[in-house]
């Protein structure tokens, strides 16, 4: 008698998954309803994590740049010859020379540039934290796979428009926090009571459609360039961009300047200093650049054979290779800034304590009209970039009913308007969901562990930030690009035929990138739309104010369509199919 095989035993994930699926946690985050497992949830959050990393060094280093609580009274004295120390600066050949407003800037006094090297790292933490405690709530209470961070766009506008390169601008950090702070509670009154909701509502369909290959494109461009990319595209004097992808050493920095009447070039008021963005020659040359192809070519073809963590794979295999000094591709370069980098990076652990960033708020500016000024730029953008890439993020995991509702929204909206405020108490500019989320969605991240597996990464950033803080932006760039082309799958949804549709969904993909905000990108598409259906809207409140019923008695054909109940009073179409007669 033939004997039956034994049943194969399941492995220890399978195992683990089935444990944490029947356990209250697991139907806690509904892991069996969503169709997820905890170990995919585990490596969404890893791979979420992972492309989002960055922000830890480009946001701390962006806010620095304001000068954080740093004022020239930090500035020391020095000696007219920079070459003599200070107590050696004695006899007629010599003075000493006390600082003033002008130290703050290049060439920067040693006792201020010290200033910032410690809010920077105060910085580094503060970014930390106000991460994870976003993403813990988001994870906890909205049960959605969305991380949160300092955004990119609002922190360089807080920094370099509001505060300005090192306090140059018409807000001191310290009311520009405060600034923060009480748009937080703004945005989170709005929150809770429904009403942004309500505003989200009247974002027409074809603008929320586009919104999310809008955004695609935008992470494109973000990973084409030096900054957080490969580098592939670089600045141009006379098209704006072109192709870059030179070494380090063709590269170089521009800033806005002015020549006075006596010949002295100084920076513009509230200008700054780019990056490296512009290429002098040997382009293509670059290795980090061919470098970060190969990470898209890894990562393209695991997604391509639909092999999961393709994200981290490609990231984990440029970032191993560029730690590795004295080569052409190292993250650690023989400079004074790669030096500084690699004596941190080699640290491995570290635990920094915020001294002066945290509860920095100061409400002595707030009779300025630019603290309101301010204050108002920072909600309307809140509102709508931070609703606008919840809604996308949302469609892109497809948990979008036919409204565009999704389960969790309230507590979403919540979760981001609190880390506003949280934010802002630890020294950061508004705190806002990632786009990078999308990463951990195509990883099959679909409950709020995914959030909280980003939290438990932040976390463990607390001690290791050195090696977080180094991972190069050539490992970044490849899956911020892959992660486009795989938002653009909404464009197919949009109505082409119908030109009332597709210009205002052109408008909001195509500024979205270009002006490297959402916000604008949202505001394009929705005036757009609006002055498309102008006369629409007018032609049906004509109707219903009784004009419309004087043409149709004066009209015989107006008069049979009418019969017939062929009109097209369909109500104002602003996201919804109908408006209340009231509109």
């Amino acid at each position: 008698m033939a004997t039956l095989p034994e049943p194969e035993k399941p492995s220890l994930p399978t195992k683990i998954n089935t444990f944490v699926a029947n356990s209250r946690a697991g139907k806690r985050f509904k892991l069996a309803e969503r169709n997820t497992s905890f170990t995919t949830e585990l490596r969404a959050g890893t791979a979420t994590f992972l492309t989002m990393a960055y922000i830890l060094a480009v946001n701390a280093s962006i806010l620095t740049d304001s000068g954080g609580t740093c004022s020239a009274s930090d500035c020391i004295p020095l000696c007219s010859d920079p070459n003599i120390a200070l107590p050696d600066c004695t006899g007629p050949s010599y003075r000493i020379i006390q600082p003033d407003l002008s130290c703050k800037f290049p060439p920067v006094n040693p006792g201020y540039q010290n200033c910032l090297q410690k809010t920077r790292k105060d910085l580094i933490v503060a970014t930390t934290a106000s991460a994870l405690i976003g993403c813990l709530i988001m994870g906890i209470f909205a049960n959605l796979p969305l991380a949160l961070a300092p955004g990119m766009g609002t922190n360089a506008y807080f920094a370099y428009s509001v505060v300005g390169f090192h306090g140059s601008g018409n807000v001191p950090y310290k009311s520009a926090l405060t600034a923060i702070f009480i748009e937080g509670l703004i945005f989170l009154f709005i929150s809770a009571l429904g009403l942004r909701t309500k505003l989200a509502k009247f974002v027409p369909k074809p603008v929320r459609i586009s919104s999310s290959a809008g955004i695609g494109l935008f992470l494109a461009f973000i990973g084409l360039q030096n900054n957080e990319g490969i580098g592939l595209v670089s600045y141009s004097s006379s098209t704006l961009v072109t192709i870059g992808a030179c070494p380090r050493s063709s590269r170089a920095s521009l800033a806005p300047v002015m020549t006075a009447i006596n010949g002295t070039v100084s920076l513009i008021p509230g200008g700054s200093v780019s990056g490296d963005i512009m290429c002098l020659n040997n382009r293509m040359e670059s290795h980090t650049f061919w470098l970060g192809i190969v990470g898209f070519v890894i990562i393209a073809y695991c997604l391509v054979k639909n092999i999961k963590g393709a994200m981290i794979y490609g990231i984990v295999f440029v970032t191993a290779i560029s730690w590795f000094r004295n080569t052409s591709v190292t993250a650690f370069p023989s400079t004074e800034s790669g030096n500084s980098a690699y004596e941190y990076f080699k640290k491995v652990v570290d635990v920094h304590v915020i001294k002066s960033t945290a509860g920095a708020l100061s409400f002595n500016g707030m009779g300025e009209g630019s603290f309101w000024e301010a204050l108002v730029t920072f909600l309307y953008v809140d509102i709508l970039d931070t609703t606008g890439t919840l809604y996308s993020m949302a469609r892109f995991a497809g948990f979008s009913d036919l409204n565009g509702d999704f389960e969790g929204q309230y507590f979403a909206f919540m979760s981001d308007a609190a880390s506003i405020v949280v934010g802002s108490l630890l020294g950061t500019s508004p705190v806002t969901t990632f786009i990078e989320s999308s990463t951990g969605i195509r990883e099959g991240g679909r409950t709020g562990l995914t959030a909280i597996t980003v939290a438990g990464y932040f976390f463990l950033a607390f001690f290791f930030t050195p090696l977080l803080a180094s991972i190069p932006a050539w490992a970044v760039g490849p899956p911020l690009i892959l992660v486009g082309v795989l938002m653009m799958r909404s464009v197919v949804e949009i109505e082409w035929d119908d030109m009332k549709q597709a210009i205002p969904a052109f408008v909001t993909l195509i500024l979205m990138p270009m002006t490297y905000s959402v916000a604008y990108g949202l505001i394009g598409g929705i005036g757009t739309y609006i002055v498309l259906h102008l006369s629409d809207w007018a032609e049906i409140l004509s109707r219903r104010v009784g004009i419309g019923k004087r043409s149709k008695a004066n009209n015989p054909s107006l008069k049979e369509e009418a019969t017939n109940g062929n009109t097209n009073d369909k109500g104002l179409q602003l996201g919804q199919d109908k408006v209340p007669d009231q509109v």
